[in-house]
This record gives structure tokens, C-alpha cells and sequence, in this order.
């Protein structure tokens, strides 16, 4: 009937980006929350006299003049310090004291259905780029809308938001909702999202609106309630309605500003003007409503801009598009301090996906928090209103997600998440298969009550079983070692054909990494400190874990000229120290580090086996010593322990996922005539208990932290010439984190498939990457 079909519509209003309220401002002490008719002095005042002298804070008005006028709460009142005048309260005790405002349990206490404070954009934080990953699932990179600017070389055409080349239907790859909704029998209304009124794949939403600003929004939900109301064989099952405040009024006035709380206060009544619709039409209980933003916004400062032509001189025949997520279309570390850095796009970090597509150009620009860049300052916009596009990690840059309904959790608030899982969430609410996407499905199993689609873990391709002890020849492997225990006894004692539960349990705490790689297998190396998943394809290990508890410590000794030979691989010339002498730029790393002192002494030989090494730039190795010296000893003691998953990442054509064996092939090198494999990354995983009572072997909730590590010839990324390790390093690793999620994409591993939670919890801690705040 028509409940049926009404309790799986999805009712998406996109509101710009509610970026005023920010608990950033808060700490800026820009409110008179708390505040009211105090001679306190900051960056405004809220006594009487700040009318005068024009310095009030922008909600002065509301907070501590209206309240003597009105018998209301507003979202401004809510928790507000007792006044004397008001009229009645809106503070947290005005239940104990009985004088509440009417409507303060609606206004301040009632959270409906489940939202999250911090949802992430893609990158960049712009608007077109976002609103059409919301609505496909895909990154820019993907779907191809990589800007609100683009230029693409093979069309030799430029996409712009206000041309006419923005409704060729070339530029929109993917499948948005409004499609599969088509595809499997339901129908869709749009009125306004970048993309509706394109002839995508031949095909318009069934009702849709090309775009008009001028449009009030009132006519818009008008026009939306109207919809609802047609009969059953026309009414859409998807709809999408576009307010552009309060964005528009940030770009004009910057987001601190009086005209955006005007315009949050217009959008505020436009979605009770909604509520006030469907309530009258008897749909507020049987429609899911989701308010989504797509972008957050920083305050600009003509000061913190950047003009290229002070570094490059001569600029008359570069384009630049400019702003905070700048490009080069056709480096050096000019300052100690310099606000940018140069990337090709295949070396920024892999967690912003930006690379794969010929609309991105070759050179980009990843500009520090609040900074921009443009070519020379006449080609600059106005500088000191409201901007975005940065780092989709910053807190400023973050996005709002509530949803409402049948469909979602009451009263629940979740952790932060990406806007590419909610093209999957939007199809789980629709009962449709989703297209493929770069989303995870189920990862938000925890935002519904009653989730339609159960995760499965991925299966291994080949067979995993331990590496044989063979004994191969010994060999002179041209190494200058003096070991402390004798090899014979060493690799005695590597005759692990039964491993022990307590070496499992040490060094694989939460399952071994499943290998879902096509192109090669692995066998299993059981040391008595580590495990380590070994390609014979590769030579190398795919993955090494081990687990560093609180008290271990770290010597500093040097093992950089010392390898065993492991009888139970077939010898290699990789394998051997003469293979890298008197190469300038390449020498060998260690996975499991042999600085790690775990109590076991006689044992610290088997970190020098040659089966626990990886090809590894010179200077990588500073990058490679410095964490596992100073950083991982540090997050050991500050999580009460934690299990290390490392490993080699060979993506040379740069999209994120593992490089396929013809790729490999083609980008092996040969020395000293012998095929070799270089990484191009390294990934890292960290795995501890969020109780840091527990240690690493009795997890009950995990926490975990993620690195992938572009492996360069040199560190010109960090200007680190002549620097201390400690001056860069951890700037490096901060900007390289990655979810899990990527580091399976991009290793073809599977991790945490031996926990016993449910897959969709797993899937989440995968999913998650926490947010930057502005300061760090």
C-alpha cells in the first residue's frame, strides 16, 4: 500500500554548510553565551556599552536582548546563564526551577534520529566535487568532477559552474541515485543537486529542475510537498532539495558573521517550513529525511596568501587555478616556513585520492589550514570573506550529516564519517543495490535500526601455509656481522613446523592479514618475535607483524651492514649485503626493527635474517628510523602497547589500489642485472585496545592508526634538508595517515578477520580517520 512505498522514500536537503556555529568560534570567544552584560573583554563584549562603541558580538542581540522580549528558546538560548529580566528560561537548571520556556524540551533537549558532528568531504572541499560524491559513492578522481573548475585534456573542453560546457553529460562519470533508483523500478524528483539536470547516461531524474538561484526557497518546498501529493503510479520515491545558505552568505561576509547567522536563521525556519508540510500531509513519521552539507568554511586573510611568481619569477605562461587546494597546468622549498608544498599528484597523500584522472594536472599544491595561492596577487578573489576547498581532514572544512526517520537510530550520535559512504546508506533506506563505488557498504550499518545488507569478509585467493624448512645452501652473503649467538643455534631455532600459541598470540593478536592479491602468494615465516607473510614473487615480505609492549625498550645500534641468511627461502641476490654497496641511493630496510629489545637477547639475530628485509631509499631510512626509534616506543607507552602490521605498497600508476603484475612488470628495475621491485609506499598499521587498561592481547573494542608512507629518493616534501628528524618526521606521518580501508585497497590485505565482532563494527574502525583540529 502506500505506506510501503512512502516508508523507504529519502527526503535529501542539502543546506550549504553550517559552518557558523563551529565550537571553533566558541574558543575565539566570538559568542555572549555565558557572557550577557559581563565587562569582559575579548574579541567582542556583550554589556550594554558594546552598542556604542560597535564592538558586540554578533549574537548579542539574541542571547541577552531578546530574552527580555520573547517567551521562547532559540537554538542561540539553549544552556544560556540565568538572566534576571527574561521572561522565562532556557538554561540547563530551568527543569529544577520550573520556569522553562514552552517549547525548551523541543528547542534544547530533544535530539531526534542520528546525526554525527563531523561528517568528512572529499577532496577538494568543494561544492560541485562533494555534491556529486554524495549522490554516486566515488571520489572526484572517480566520477570525474574534480573541481568547480576543470580542464580536460582529451576533450581539450573546460568545465566551469557557470558555462554552458557544465551540461555536457561527458563530464559525469559514475551512476548517481536518481539512476539506480530508475534502473530498479523507482522513480526520483530533484529540485536542484549538481548533476540532476544533465542527460547522464541518457537519462534525467523523472522530475528534476535546471538550476535557478533566484528561486525562493519557500517555492522550492512548496514544489517538493506538491510532489508527495501526486498520484502513486507518478509520485517520486527519491528526492533532493538544494538550499544554497547559509554558503552563500559565507562567501560574501566570511563565516563569523552576522548576515550567516541571519541566513542559519532562515534555513532554520525552511526546515520547519518542511516539518510543518509533511506533519500536515501525515508524512513526518513514514518519510527518512537526511540534511546534509557538503563542505564546511574558513574565515580568509589577505595575509595569508600565497603569490607564486616571489618563487618561479617569470609566470606569463602559467595557469594556475587558484585558491586552497591550488593546481599547475603547463620545486623547490624557497622558505623555512614556506604556507605550501609542491606535489606531482602520484606523491600527496593517498587518503585525499587525487590522482587518477587526466583532469588533474600533473603539478598541485597542498596548502597549510587558512592559507591560499595564486599566481600573483592581481589574480587573486577577495581575500577576507568566507572560502573552502582544504584538506578535507581540518576541522573547518568538516560537514554536517542528520538523519531522521523510520529508517534511522533515535536520539544517536555517531562518529565521524566520509559523504562517499552515503550513496550505500541512501540505497539501504531505498531497499536498491548500490553501483559500484569507493564506499564501503555497511559501514553504516550502526546509524539503522533495522540494516538490509550484511558485510562479508573478503576471500583469501590462494592458500596461505607455512614456508617450508628446506635448509637451502648457505651462501656468503658479503655482510660484516658479529653476532652474539652462533647462526647454527639461530637458525635452530627457527624450526617452527608448529608455532606456538604464544608466539600466535604475541605476534598476530587480531588474525594474520588475508592476502587478496591475484598476482602473487604468500607463505608463512614464524620467528619467535614476529610473522611475516613472504612473497617468493616479490622477495620480499608482503606484511610483517609483531607487538611492542609498554616496557620494551629500543637500543641504538646500528645493524646496517649485518644479514643472516634464512635456509628456508631460496637465496636471492636481493638478499644479500653486496647487492646494495656502493649504491648511492638504494640500501635495504627492516621490517620488524632489530633495535627492539623484548627480554629475549640471544633471540635479536632473527630481526637480521634476510626474509625481514625490503629495498629502501636512503633517505627513506631517516623517515623508517625515526618512527621506529622515537615514535613507536612513544605510541607503545601512551596505548599500553600496540601490535605493528608494515609492509611494502607498489602502486605505480597511482589509483590507490595494488599495481596489477603487468604494472609490476613493467616498472621493476634492473641491477646489477637482477629484476628488481622498488615500493613505492610503505604502510604501517597500528592496532591497540581503546581501553588503555588492556594490552594488546585482551582487546575488547579496538583502536587502531594508519600510515602510507610515500618512499621518494629524497625528502624535498618536507624542506628537510639540514633539519633534526624531530623538526619534520611526525608532520610527514601526520599528513600520510590513511584509513585501513586504504591500506587494503592499496596492499590487497584484509585485516581483523579473525575478531569476533560483527563485520560492520570492523568495517567501521576501517572507514574511520580522525580529523585535524586547526591548531595542531
Amino acid at each position: 500500500g502506500v505506506r510501503s512505498v512512502l516508508s523507504v522514500c529519502v527526503l535529501t536537503t542539502i543546506l550549504g554548510c553550517i559552518f557558523g556555529l563551529k565550537p571553533s568560534c566558541a574558543k575565539e570567544v566570538k559568542s555572549c553565551k555565558g557572557r550577557c552584560f559581563e565587562r569582559t573583554f575579548g574579541n567582542c563584549r556583550c554589556d550594554v556599552a558594546c552598542v556604542d562603541l560597535g564592538n558586540c558580538c554578533l549574537d548579542y542581540q539574541e542571547t541577552c536582548i531578546e530574552p527580555e522580549r520573547i517567551w521562547t528558546c532559540s537554538k542561540f538560548r539553549c544552556g544560556e546563564k540565568r538572566l534576571s529580566r527574561s521572561l522565562c528560561s532556557c538554561s540547563d537548571d530551568c527543569r529544577d526551577k520550573g520556569d522553562c520556556c514552552v517549547n525548551y524540551g523541543a528547542v534544547c533537549r530533544e535530539n531526534c534520529g542520528t546525526y554525527t558532528k563531523n561528517m568528512k568531504p572529499v577532496y577538494p572541499t568543494k561544492t560541485f566535487p562533494n555534491h556529486y560524491s554524495i549522490v554516486t559513492g566515488l571520489y572526484p578522481e572517480s566520477h570525474g568532477i574534480i573541481d568547480n573548475k576543470i580542464y580536460d585534456p582529451k576533450m581539450n573542453a573546460f568545465f566551469a559552474l557557470r558555462s554552458k560546457e557544465k551540461f555536457n553529460p561527458e563530464w559525469y562519470k559514475g551512476e548517481p541515485i536518481w539512476h539506480t533508483a530508475k534502473y530498479q523500478g523507482l522513480k526520483s524528483g530533484t529540485f536542484f543537486w549538481p548533476g540532476s539536470d544533465v542527460e547522464i547516461n541518457g537519462i534525467f531524474p523523472d522530475i528534476y529542475k535546471i538550476y535557478n538561484g533566484s528561486i525562493p526557497f519557500e517555492e522550492r518546498i512548496l514544489a517538493i510537498l506538491k510532489w508527495l501529493q501526486l498520484p502513486k503510479d507518478e509520485r517520486p520515491h527519491f528526492y533532493t532539495l538544494y538550499l544554497e545558505e547559509p554558503d552563500s552568505s559565507g562567501h560574501s561576509y566570511g563565516p563569523v558573521s552576522s548576515e550567516v547567522i541571519r541566513a542559519l536563521q532562515r534555513v532554520d525556519s525552511m526546515v520547519g517550513m518542511l516539518m510543518d508540510g509533511l506533519q500536515e500531509l501525515n508524512l513526518h513519521r513514514c518519510l527518512n529525511l537526511i540534511l546534509i552539507s557538503d563542505h564546511g568554511m574558513e574565515q580568509g586573510n589577505c595575509k595569508k596568501y600565497v603569490y607564486l611568481n616571489k618563487y618561479l619569477g617569470d609566470v606569463k605562461d602559467i595557469r594556475i587555478v587558484y585558491g586552497p587546494a591550488a593546481r599547475l597546468r603547463p620545486s623547490d622549498c624557497r622558505e623555512p616556513n614556506q604556507h605550501f608544498k609542491p606535489y606531482l599528484k602520484h606523491f600527496l597523500p593517498k587518503r585525499l585520492h587525487f590522482a587518477k584522472n587526466d583532469r588533474i594536472e600533473p603539478l598541485t599544491f597542498y596548502l597549510d589550514p587558512q592559507w591560499q595561492l595564486a599566481l600573483t596577487p592581481s589574480e587573486r578573489k577577495d581575500c577576507g570573506i568566507g572560502f573552502h576547498g582544504s584538506d578535507n581532514l581540518l576541522s573547518n572544512m568538516q560537514a554536517l550529516f542528520i538523519g531522521y526517520g523510520p529508517g534511522f537510530k533515535h536520539n544517536t550520535e555517531v562518529d565521524a564519517f566520509e559523504n562517499i559512504e552515503v550513496y550505500n546508506l541512501m540505497c539501504d533506506l531505498l531497499n536498491l543495490t548500490p553501483a559500484p563505488n569507493n564506499g564501503t557498504h555497511g559501514s553504516l550499518n550502526h546509524l539503522l535500526k533495522n540494516p538490509v545488507y550484511t558485510p562479508k569478509n573478503p576471500k583469501e585467493v590462494h592458500p596461505v601455509v607455512q614456508c617450508p624448512f628446506t635448509r637451502s645452501p648457505r651462501r656468503n652473503l658479503d655482510c660484516s656481522c658479529h653476532p652474539s649467538v652462533s647462526i647454527d643455534q639461530s637458525l635452530a631455532q627457527l624450526d617452527l613446523t608448529a608455532p606456538s600459541k604464544v608466539i600466535k598470540r604475541s605476534t598476530l593478536p587480531y588474525g594474520r592479514p588475508r592476502v587478496l592479491q591475484r598476482n602473487t602468494s604468500a607463505c608463512l615465516l614464524y620467528q619467535h618475535q614476529f610473522v611475516s607473510g613472504y612473497s617468493r614473487d616479490f622477495l620480499m615480505p608482503l606484511w610483517t607483524s609483531y607487538t611492542v609492549d609498554r616496557n620494551d625498550s629500543f637500543s641504538a645500534e646500528n645493524f646496517s651492514n649485518c644479514l643472516y641468511q634464512d635456509l628456508r627461502i631460496s637465496l636471492s641476490p636481493v638478499h644479500k649485503c653486496s647487492f646494495y654497496k656502493n649504491n648511492a641511493e638504494l640500501t635495504y630496510g627492516f621490517l620488524y626493527p632489530p633495535q627492539l629489545n623484548k627480554g629475549s637477547n640471544q633471540l635479536y639475530s632473527e630481526a637480521l635474517l634476510n626474509t625481514n628485509i625490503v629495498p629502501m631509499y636512503q633517505s627513506f631510512q631517516v623517515i623508517w628510523r625515526y618512527f621506529h626509534g622515537t615514535l613507536l616506543p612513544r605510541y607503545a607507552e601512551e596505548r599500553n602497547g600496540v601490535n605493528v602490521v608494515s609492509g611494502p605498497v607498489f602502486d605505480s600508476d597511482y589509483d590507490g589500489c595494488y599495481d596489477s603484475s603487468e604494472t609490476l612488470k613493467q616498472n621493476s628495475r634492473l641491477i646489477r642485472n637482477q629484476e628488481i621491485l622498488i615500493p613505492t609506499h610503505f604502510f604501517i598499521v597500528l592496532t591497540s585496545c581503546k581501553n588503555t587498561f588492556q594490552t594488546p592481547s585482551q582487546c575488547d573494542d579496538l583502536d587502531s592508526l594508519a600510515f602510507i608512507l610515500p618512499h621518494r629518493t629524497d625528502n624535498s616534501e618536507s624542506c628537510a634538508n639540514g633539519k633534526h628528524e624531530s623538526s619534520w618526521v611526525e608532520e610527514l606521518l601526520r599528513l600520510h595517515r590513511a584509513r585501513i580501508m586504504d591500506v587494503e585497497h592499496i596492499t590487497g590485505l584484509s585485516f581483523y578477520q579473525e575478531r569476533k565482532e560483527p563485520i560492520s563494527d570492523i568495517l567501521k574502525l576501517k572507514t574511520h580517520l580522525p580529523t585535524f583540529n586547526q591548531e595542531d
